[in-house]
């Protein structure tokens, strides 16, 4: 059997890996230049994620094709948050070294809601991340188990609310979704267990090396790659795709894979783009620095959290915005968060980049040498409208992803960041991973 991979981020990757491994002939078409979607990156710096949560994912794929899994080391202080007058907090994989850095109030909340994160991740992974995408009987399932702790009527401002500091650090975690925190669902309250209770992890080369590891790897067992090769149609018949369409090339398969955002697959098929509404976009610096610096994520809260995101709801660049720092030897990577081009007003970006890159330096003074911005119109390359992660996970609802399906089509599986299970890497390897699994069950089932 022959399969198409439309998108060589780490869906597409994953993808690729898994049809390979059940014995296809696998192509995989890309429209940029080198493989890893966001985390392509500029001149050595990362253009997307820039630490690795969940590392039993990519080992799980390295080790079902026999391969070594890249050396991946855990990083301890987390990440460094600062407020502006002054406070900061490095929160750690030892829980006695964070509380000890908290009064005994906020030390009481911290445990308390890091209980409770993790609470809702045991309930929640087996439905909403590892998984297929849920069916009824699987949400009733769920709701029957866990749904009044699981605070479906609570949202996520409410169920975190732990004083003027650890507030809007538990808030910030729903933004790792593309989320509005202050409309989110309490339920995504476990994206905090992810990162402060299994902890992150940094390779040489980032994210961006995990990408190339993934390439080497697809290519050392046979996957071909096509780079340059914009896919801008799926032909059909009898509710099957039969080809991708690249200008006047066609690519014949017997299964098609869409590792790129679900918007763009729809559009590939002349379907119409869905209602529901968007989540965030971001504005980026990559900067390359004339002296090596240790490695650091850092964070720079705004004065007030909860204005920073009635500027981004209203469709307004935020005037004091919280920073994203990471910083490793001389490469840095700067990001804010922005409103999907949606939403967005008319501005200026060239001049909100300068604006950033001034803020930054008042900050934390960095030896830039040269430096890009990236804005919601370049990540809309890879991203609908800029929005990284696709649906807007707010509301009751909120954490429910599309699924891996569209229409009828059984040849067919949407995976990727936009799709079940999420954003982020681990979780796009997963819905490549994993959906590619389901799509050979499905053809098989209806052979």
């Amino acid at each position: 059997m022959k399969a198409v991979v439309i998108g060589a981020g780490f869906s597409g990757l994953a993808a690729a890996l898994r049809l390979r491994l059940a014995g296809l002939e696998v192509t995989v078409l890309d429209k940029q230049e080198a493989p890893g979607g966001k985390a392509i990156g500029w001149n050595g710096v990362p253009t997307g994620p820039t630490v690795l949560t969940l590392p039993a994912v990519p080992r799980m794929i390295f080790e079902a094709l026999g391969a070594e899994p890249p050396n991946l080391q855990p990083v301890s202080p987390l990440t460094h948050y600062f407020w502006p007058d002054g406070r900061t907090f490095a929160p750690q994989q030892d829980l006695e070294a964070t509380l000890a850095q908290l009064s005994r109030e906020e030390a009481y909340h911290y445990r308390r809601l890091l209980e409770e994160a993790h609470r809702l991740y045991q309930g929640a992974r087996g439905t909403f991340v590892q998984g297929p995408p849920p069916t009824i009987t699987a949400l009733g399932a769920y709701a029957l188990r866990h749904g009044p702790s699981a605070h479906p009527l609570q949202s996520l401002p409410r169920l975190v609310a732990s004083g003027p500091y650890l507030t809007p650090f538990f808030l910030r975690f729903a933004t790792y979704l593309g989320a509005n925190p202050y409309r989110a669902p309490a339920v995504l309250h476990n994206i905090a267990w992810v990162e402060l209770g299994l902890g992150v992890y940094h390779l040489m080369g980032g994210m961006r090396g995990l990408a190339d590891a993934l390439y080497r790897l697809a290519v050392l067992r046979g996957v071909r790659f096509e780079f340059g090769v914009y896919a801008g149609g799926l032909e059909l018949r009898k509710q099957q795709v039969v080809a991708a369409r690249a200008g006047d090339t066609r690519y014949f398969a017997d299964v098609f894979v869409s590792a790129v955002d679900r918007h763009f697959t729809l559009g590939m098929l002349d379907w119409p783009a869905p209602r529901y509404e968007l989540g965030t976009s971001g504005m980026a610096l990559l900067m390359r620095l004339s002296e090596a610096q240790p490695l650091a994520h850092q964070i720079y809260f705004s004065a007030d959290y909860r204005s920073e995101w009635r500027e981004l709801e209203a469709g307004r660049l935020s005037q004091d915005p919280t920073l994203y720092l990471h910083v490793d030897g001389d490469a840095a990577f700067l990001l804010v968060n922005t409103p999907n081009l949606r939403r967005l007003g008319e501005v200026s970006l060239e001049e909100y980049a300068r604006f950033l890159l001034r803020r930054l330096q008042a900050i934390r003074p960095l030896p830039v040498r040269d430096w890009k911005s990236l804005s919601p119109q370049d990540y809309a390359f890879t991203a609908y409208q800029g929005a990284l992660y696709g649906k807007a996970p707010h509301g009751l609802l909120g954490a429910l992803r599309p699924g891996w399906r569209l229409g009828k089509l059984r040849n067919l599986v949407q995976v990727g960041g936009t799709v079940h299970p999420g954003g982020g890497v681990p979780l796009a390897m997963l819905s490549g991973w994993n959906g590619a699994a389901w799509l050979l069950r499905n053809v098989g089932e209806g052979r």
